[in-house]
């Protein structure tokens, strides 16, 4: 049953979901949802919490940074040392949002040609980093050949 704050998501929980500490919620869920067409599954606003969904089956969450969860010393970019793919059916409607809101873009658009076991897969990807300097990935695949 939905309420005012949501409802789970669409497809049931993913296996894993990656939960990104953000310094500015609201900045950051401007982000996830103009440039990479995230939408809202449910939230928390009291806890400056919220689940985000995509069309392709990604998830992610985001909060307000509050101290509890970090290990170490926070320094931004955040997320040094590792990057996230989103999965999409094309990364068109991505380089759109990029150029209408002039947002930076850290690597591509590009085409790359990657093996994947007895197959190669081609990719058109872009990278763009978050507000807070995550690497964000989105991927479409556009062709497959035997490797």
């Amino acid at each position: 049953m939905e309420s005012e704050f949501g409802t789970e998501p669409k497809g049931g929980f993913a296996g894993m979901v990656p939960e990104f500490h953000v310094t500015d919620i609201d900045k950051s869920l401007e982000f996830w949802l103009s440039i990479l067409g995230f939408t809202i599954a449910y939230q928390r606003p009291a806890e400056k919490f919220v689940y985000l969904e995509h069309v392709c089956g990604a998830q992610v969450m985001l909060c307000q940074r509050h101290g509890a969860w970090e290990t170490g010393a926070m320094e931004v970019p955040y997320g040094r040392g590792i990057l996230f793919q989103i999965f999409a059916n094309s990364i068109e409607s991505v380089v759109v949002a990029v150029n209408n809101q002039a947002w930076p873009i850290h690597t591509g658009p590009r085409e790359v040609w990657r093996r994947q076991g007895t197959i190669e897969a081609c990719n058109s990807e872009i990278v763009l980093q978050d507000p807070d300097g995550y690497l964000i990935m989105v991927s479409a695949q556009t062709a497959v050949r035997p490797a």
